[in-house]
Parts: structure tokens; sequence; C-alpha cells
């Protein structure tokens, strides 16, 4: 027997976020949200559902893993922190508490995100894996179809089909949503011969690598830590080097060389503050390419700025190349049972293989829309600052190469944008939609 759809419409005004009110009776459903539905519940999509809260905008966010911040959580080693000071990374209106470290550790930035969805009411809704988003011309909304395994009478272990109607749709899976692996010929052939190959969202430590020869691919900050975490277990680490690196200390003349860069540029152009950043990164390290750090022709800031690669931060790496503890390796050619072949013709025996190679958008696995992302790297096809919003009230938030600072200038714009949308619209919500929105428990 079907609810009738004054009941319902009591129910959103009471509870504008249904999904536990509406239980139907088979494994799929269908729910109306007023406000925005946001994809991924990690610091950008905590950060905008803090920013819509306060502009009195409810939504909900969906996360297909079992916490938040799942990147931070599960997939990344121990000795990690911040690379930049915490002012640069706090998530809009909450300040990290004031008895943290410049530099917050891994364990301490997860309390702060798990505090700062507390502070904020946000209790995103966990294990439900987005497949498809597409925008329904007839209705004028979203539909964000989601799959859950359902707990409770009747669903235990079932496959739970649900489909979300919304007005805004908000992409908040950001930079990092699936791992990057890449093909290196004969990596079959290393495994099968008991070699042992993991990424570094699998890496929480050096422990297990004591004593071993450890091919560490990739030289941005992850590879350039585990480096160092190698080290520090006793393990034996080669760093392959396959491409151009800017290496600039942590801290200059006492400041964060972020912090510094930022204040130069408010008076100096990009060409210059970079000038300044490789003059006393020489001072520091001294010439890096005779370690096999080649620099880019291009500065480290005007880089980011063109093609979005950051420059690594060094917390004691390049100590340790220089004293030999890590070999620096050029591109491998093809690994062998128990060894690498590089493209000098060196070989080298190891005995184990952790690719730093980083991770990538998977929007175009899940978003139907053809403007505003590209199905060529899942980022926003506008550049920073301009790839924040798209058609239909479609928002990208954390896509801007620019860390968690570049995430929180896109919740605060989208949020602004939509409580601008929502105050017009919010007196037909609970009138304007027809009951065939929300899909009511199936007549037998």
């Amino acid at each position: 027997m079907e609810l009738a759809w004054t009941e319902i419409q009591g129910k959103i005004a009471h509870d504008p976020v249904i999904i536990d009110k509406m239980i139907c009776s088979s494994a799929s459903r269908r729910v109306y949200v007023p406000g925005p539905v946001i994809v991924g519940a990690g610091p950008s999509g905590l950060a905008m559902s803090a920013c819509l809260r306060e502009k009195g905008v409810p939504s909900i966010i969906l996360e297909r893993s079992n916490c938040i911040a799942s990147l931070w959580q599960l997939k990344t080693y121990d000795r990690l922190r911040l690379h930049l000071p915490k002012q640069f990374c706090e998530l809009p209106l909450m300040s990290f508490p004031k008895n943290f470290p410049t530099y917050p550790s891994k364990q301490q930035f997860i309390k702060y995100l798990e505090n700062y969805a507390e502070a904020f009411g946000i209790k995103p809704l966990f294990n439900e894996t987005v497949k498809l988003a597409e925008f329904d011309k007839v209705l004028g909304m979203w539909r964000v179809r989601s799959e859950s395994k359902s707990s409770g009478s009747g669903f235990d272990g079932e496959l739970m089909v649900t489909e979300y109607v919304c007005r805004w749709l908000v992409v908040a899976t950001g930079e990092n949503a699936e791992v990057m692996i890449p093909e290196i010929e004969g990596m079959e052939e290393f495994g099968s011969a008991g070699g042992k190959i993991v990424h570094t969202s699998s890496y929480k430590s050096g422990e297990i690598f004591k004593g071993k020869k450890v091919l560490v691919v990739g030289c941005g900050n992850s590879g350039m830590e585990v480096c160092l975490d190698l080290c520090h277990h006793s393990a034996r680490p080669y760093l392959v080097v396959r491409d151009t690196v800017h290496v600039l200390p942590q801290e200059m003349l006492g400041k964060s060389t972020f912090g510094l860069s930022m204040c130069l540029l408010k008076w100096l152009p990009v060409r210059l503050v970079d000038q300044f950043l490789l003059i006393m990164s020489w001072l520091v390290f001294g010439d890096t390419s005779r370690l096999g750090l080649v620099r880019p022709k291009l500065g480290p800031l005007e880089l980011k700025n063109v093609a979005g690669k950051t420059p690594v931060l060094d917390v004691g790496t390049l100590a340790k190349i220089k004293s030999g503890d890590i070999k620096v390796c050029p591109a491998i050619r093809r690994l062998k049972p128990h060894a690498v072949e590089f493209i000098d013709g060196r070989t080298e025996k190891l005995d184990s293989i952790i690719l730093a190679t980083g991770y990538k958008s998977n929007v175009p696995s899940w978003l139907k829309e053809g403007n505003m992302f590209s199905d060529k790297d899942g980022f926003p096809k506008k550049p920073f600052p301009n790839g924040w919003k798209g058609d239909n009230g479609l928002y990208a938030v954390g896509f801007t190469k620019r860390g968690l600072l570049g995430a929180s200038m896109d919740a605060r714009r989208i949020a602004e944008d939509i409580a601008q949308c929502w105050k017009a619209e919010s007196k037909h919500h609970l009138t304007s939609y027809p009951s065939s929105v929300v899909l009511l428990p199936q007549t037998t």
C-alpha cells in the first residue's frame, strides 16, 4: 500500500534527508533530497557540507568507504605529516587546535577531521558507491544511483540500489580517487618469482622491509618520504627518477617555503619568486642534478601553475641520497625475477618494489555529462580558479591541484552560489515536484 504524498511531505519537512525513513519492500528505492548531494567524504566533501550548513542549506554526503577521509585513514603511511604548515591546511570555519605542531601528523589531521565533522553535525552515508549520475532534463534534477550492501531485517548481504534525486550535485571525490599502476614489462615475471610489488596506498611502514633491497618508483613527495622511512627501518632503498623534479627545502629563512612564497607573490611576479626559491635551494642543497635529480626548465611555481606538478618539499631525503643510503636510478626498462634492468643497461637485484606512482580521478567512470569534466583525466576542463561550477547545478570541489587550500576556496564559492538558488527556490521544495520523484513502497 502506497504512503500518501502529504505524509511524505510531512516527513521531508521534519527530516529533509529521509533516507532512513523511506524503507522499501525491495532492494531498490528512490529518495528525493531537497538540498545538494555531495559525492565523497574526504576533506573536500566535509568542507562543502560545513559551508552549506552555515548558509542554512541541508545536504547529504555519499561515501563509498566506511569512514571519513578514507585516503588518509586507510591508504597513507604511518610517518606521514602535512607538508604545509597547518594554517594553509585548515578547512573553512574551524582552525586546528593551538597545541598542534606546525606540521600535524597523520593521526592529528584525522582527529581534526573527525572533530570537524562532529562540530558541524556531518554524518555521511557510508558504504555508498556511486555508480551513475546524470541530469534528467524532464525533471530538471540530477539522478544519482548508488549501490551498497544493506543491513537489517531482510537485506543482510543483499545489494541495495538507491537513486537519489536532487537539484544540485557536488563532486568531491577529488584528485586521488583511484591508484595509478604503471605497466612495466616483466611485472608478472617479477611477482611470480616471489618479488613483492605494492602501491604506496598499501604501504604503512618500512618495518617489514628491514634488510631488503627495495625499489621505489616515483620521486614525488610520497616516493621521497617512503625512501626516508625505509632508511629509518634499515632497508636499502633505490629511487627511480624518470623525469625532472624540483626539490625545495621545507623551510627557508626560518619560515615555511610555501608561506614565504605566498608572501613574496603579493609583491613580486612568479618568475622572480621562482628565481629566489631556486637560489635558496642551491645554497641549501647544491646542484641536485649531480644527485640524479635534474630540475625542470620552468621554475617550481610556474610549473605548478602550468602543469599542476607539485615540487617536492624535502624532509631529510636528500641528505640520505648524498650519504649513499638512498641510490637514485634512471627509468626502468624491464623487470626480471628478483631483478630490475634500467634504461642505461644496468641490472640490480631486488626483493620488493613500491609504486609511488600516485592517484587519479575516477569521475568519468560514473558522472555522465560532457561539458564540465574531461573524459581524459577526470578534471574540470576550465583551469583554476574557474573549474568549480558547471551546468544544471553541477559543481566540483577539490580539483584545483592546490591541496586543501584550493578545496576550501571551492567550498566557500559553491556554498554561496547554491545558497542564493536555495533562498529563491526554498518555498517550492515541498510543492513543486510530483510524487513520482520519491519512490514509494511498491504495492504487492
